[in-house]
């Protein structure tokens, strides 16, 4: 009987300390990365604008060229929405959507995902003349995950992951928009 006991309370102690640590654990988090590129701001808040766009620069975009793509509404216009669906677990299955645009400065999206976990999330993309050939471009995105489930967040450099992706697909923009500047087209 003493053996149970212990076994039970070691169990319970097991599950314990992690949901108590949790409490203490944030919520929330966020990444931002910036790069600057020499082209005017509007031309490049003209690309950005444009979801279909990150096909080109998004390095979630490019994981997969199999990927099953959808878009519902006008691209670059609030409601625009586009789909992916792939059997690669690290890119999955969501969408975005243009929830706001302040022309000429910053696209605010929500990413919904659906496999292989259920979040929805903010995230943008904005602009800043620095002059009249550079733009400082950020990307940023938004998390919550709920308690318990935010005792990962110990474990995981959100940081480091999302942002090498994002950092990744800036230097992406940058090259595409540098590279060919008459070839900027949506």
């Amino acid at each position: 009987m003493k053996a149970l006991k212990k076994i039970f309370f070691t169990l319970l102690l097991l599950v314990a300390i992690p949901l108590i640590t949790a409490l203490f654990v944030k919520k929330e988090y966020a990444v931002e990365k910036e790069i600057i590129i020499d082209q005017p701001s509007a031309v490049v808040f003209d690309y950005i604008k444009y979801l279909k766009n990150q096909e080109n620069f998004s390095v979630w975009a490019k994981m997969d060229p199999a990927m099953k793509r959808e878009y519902r509404g006008t691209d670059g216009e609030v409601g625009f929405v586009s789909a992916w669906d792939s059997s690669n677990p690290e890119v999955g299955k969501g969408e975005q959507e243009i929830k706001k645009i302040s022309e000429g400065q910053r696209i605010d999206l929500e990413l919904r995902f659906f496999k292989p976990f259920q979040a929805t999330e903010p995230a943008y993309m904005s602009t800043e003349a620095l002059n009249e050939t550079q733009t400082k471009v950020i990307w940023g995105f938004h998390g919550k995950m709920d308690y318990p489930m935010n005792i990962m967040l110990l474990f995981m450099n959100i940081e480091e992951k999302v942002g090498t992706s994002l950092d990744t697909g800036l230097k992406n923009l940058k090259e595409i928009l540098e590279k060919n500047q008459t070839a900027i087209l949506q």
